[in-house]
């Protein structure tokens, strides 16, 4: 480098600082934010559709991307070593999980899939999912209300394979409630949380559900009623998030109630602890407001503790982050809330949290991020430094597909930097369009982010230069059978049918009769019939196995019904012509009286010369009578 360079470099970093004690918010220059991402960049980096029936994975790599549904979470156990969960989209991306092994992602299981779901890392080839519950559950008897399957059973993963589904009856004393937070602080310790215990339980307290190794059991903080929304394991203990309102405050007669619980995973009593949240006074610019031991820094006075939401947890090797967005309601005589980042870096074992932004540390009495909601906060490994995932009050109210996704990166000493929208201009000039607002955010490494928008798109924070091993150990293989679910009954009292074989015989599937054909029709060309040959049996008494001949590639779904209802039905997969089976899962307390195939041909059908064709169609609508069942599978049913 030349002298004058230097000088140039050295009174550019004057500058600098001359401009950042003037500043009265302490913001990185877009000199400063090269430097500290040393050359990395967030870019669109989307996985290709997974391969339909009859393509080649080379042949589905060349294909478009696409959203990959709504992404419920994203976590890493390495850098190259990461998984994400997806409702699904359509019936190209089925509801599921991916995995990056480190030279990309795949589709790793097509079932456990969530409306929102969460991952929970065990060790490198284990790890848990909150999913959906799988349809065919009787509806309330008094109510007539379907059974909740949203978020409400797990998935154990283990050595590439579902070792193991749980899930409970609806509607009953011991139901599961809906979970939303997932964290294992060892492998055989692994916790599970979600909303309060619903009023048919014996008590109140927030829900649970605890795995020591050999079973899932239900394990409550009884008397605290707050949803849990969030867990991540930190030290040796796991913390998790909570949703205060109004009428907890006031019901359990506290002006701060607990905002955090940690989990003790070795503790012989409750292994549950309060962390409360705690008024702090304001500092000046560029300070951070430090809280009491065992209290976390949130408010200032008059704030009311239901003014924020609930705190998005993240952690590294140095410190616990979290953050929280204000509710967008003001509580009656509260201050309102407004975007707070604290973090807590212990010293000598003992905690030390600091408000980092907020309203105890608000520059100049303007808040930053005011119309902004947080949608996730992930720390930066080796780096002092968080990224933070935000949204627009309005998308986040209604998620658009045209928003475009917001990050800022925030320092341990709370100066804010790197806020920038995506995809990026450079990335928009290229013709990347907009992929959904910012949504579940996480960093497996310094300088190396993964962000999932609203939309299913995933954004990757990388210089581009990093070569990682390849880690797909678990990874290689499409997962597509998930366990009976352990805590539902899964064969009825009564003796068992003689025969479990699978072969026996024939359901007496009803189908209307063929429209008859007209002379003109005769003596012309005949279409093919999309669906012929449809043969039914039944497996293991409860799984129906519906086989079929296509004529040409078509999406197809079968669909139970059981008096106008469904009761149960498998994906909209696509399928090539040819022999074809569907397997559906059904319930004998609510056996289907009706069938639907759903058939969509994707290709002109072909046709055939016939003047008095033999060429026989059937309906895609099919009967489903319950006294089928009494023949095959007894009278109990």
């Amino acid at each position: 480098m030349t002298r004058a360079r230097i000088a140039g470099a050295l009174l550019a970093l004057a500058f600098t600082v001359l401009l950042g004690a003037l500043v009265s918010v302490a913001t990185a220059t877009a000199a400063e934010v090269d430097e500290g991402l040393e050359g990395a960049s967030w870019r669109l980096e989307q996985p290709p559709p997974p391969a339909q029936e009859g393509e080649s994975p080379e042949q589905a790599a060349k294909l478009e991307p696409i959203g990959l549904g709504h992404i419920g979470d994203v976590e890493f156990f390495a850098p190259n070593r990461g998984l994400l969960i997806t409702a699904g989209n359509g019936s190209t991306v089925h509801a599921g999980v991916w995995a990056y092994d480190g030279g990309g992602w795949k589709e790793l299981a097509n079932v456990c899939g969530a409306t929102n779901g969460r991952i929970a890392w065990a060790a490198q080839n284990e790890f848990w999912t909150i999913s959906d519950g799988r349809p065919g559950q009787a509806h309330n008897p008094q109510s007539g209300e379907l059974p909740p399957l949203e978020d409400d059973t797990l998935c154990h993963f283990a050595g590439g394979q579902v070792v193991g589904s749980y899930a409970k009856l609806a509607f009953q004393a011991d139901s599961y409630e809906a979970m939303d937070a997932a964290g294992c602080i060892k492998p055989d310790d692994c916790w599970f949380g979600g909303a309060p215990l619903s009023p048919q339980q014996p008590v109140t307290g927030a829900f649970h559900l605890h795995w020591n190794g050999a079973t899932v059991s239900e394990e409550p903080y009884e008397g605290e009623s707050q949803a849990v929304t969030d867990m991540r394991p930190f030290g040796e203990r796991l913390y998790e998030s909570v949703r205060v309102t109004q009428e907890a405050r006031v019901t359990n007669s506290l002006e701060k109630p607990p905002v955090l619980h940690a989990i003790n995973g070795s503790s012989s009593g409750s292994p549950f602890e309060n962390i409360r949240g705690e008024v702090v006074a304001k500092v000046g610019a560029g300070e951070t407001a430090p809280g009491q031991e065992g209290h976390v820094p949130l408010y200032v006075s008059g704030e009311f503790v239901e003014a924020l939401g609930p705190l998005h947890l993240s952690a590294d090797e140095s410190g616990l982050w979290a953050a929280a967005n204000a509710e967008a309601e003001v509580p009656l005589n509260s201050k309102p809330g407004q975007v707070t980042v604290v973090r807590d870096a212990p010293v000598a074992g003992e905690e030390d949290w600091q408000q980092l932004l907020g309203p105890a540390t608000e520059p100049s009495g303007e808040a930053l991020f005011p119309h902004d909601v947080v949608q996730g906060i992930a720390a930066e490994p080796g780096s002092e430094s968080a990224w933070i995932a935000l949204d627009s009050e309005s998308d986040a109210r209604n998620p658009s597909p045209t928003a475009k996704a917001t990050v800022a990166r925030i320092s341990a000493d709370g100066a804010v930097s790197d806020e920038q929208t995506l995809p990026s201009q450079a990335e928009e000039e290229a013709g990347v369009g907009a992929k959904g607002a910012a949504s579940r955010i996480t960093c497996p490494a310094v300088h190396d982010c993964w962000l999932a928008t609203t939309q299913g798109w995933l954004f990757h924070l990388t210089t581009g230069d990093e070569t990682l091993p390849i880690e797909d150990e678990g990874f290689s293989s499409l997962i597509t059978s998930r366990p009976v679910d352990e805590g539902l009954p899964q064969v009825p009292p009564d003796a068992p049918p003689e025969d479990d074989s699978g072969l026996l015989g024939e359901l007496p599937l009803i189908f209307s009769s063929p429209p008859k054909a007209t002379k003109a029709q005769t003596e012309a060309r005949t279409t093919v019939p999309l669906v012929s040959h449809v043969h039914s049996r039944l497996l293991h008494r409860t799984t129906l196995e519906l086989r079929f001949h296509l004529a040409v590639k078509a999406r197809v779904r079968l669909i139970a019904q059981f008096h106008g209802r469904t009761v149960a039905s498998t994906p909209m997969r696509t399928l090539g012509g040819g022999d074809r089976a569907l397997r559906l899962l059904l319930n004998p307390s609510r056996w289907p009286t009706k069938l639907d195939l759903q058939t969509h041909a994707l290709v002109p059908l072909p046709t055939i010369a016939s003047s008095n064709p033999s060429v026989e169609t059937i309906s895609t609508g099919l009967s489903f009578p319950r006294e089928s069942v009494h023949s095959i599978l007894g009278p109990q049913f």
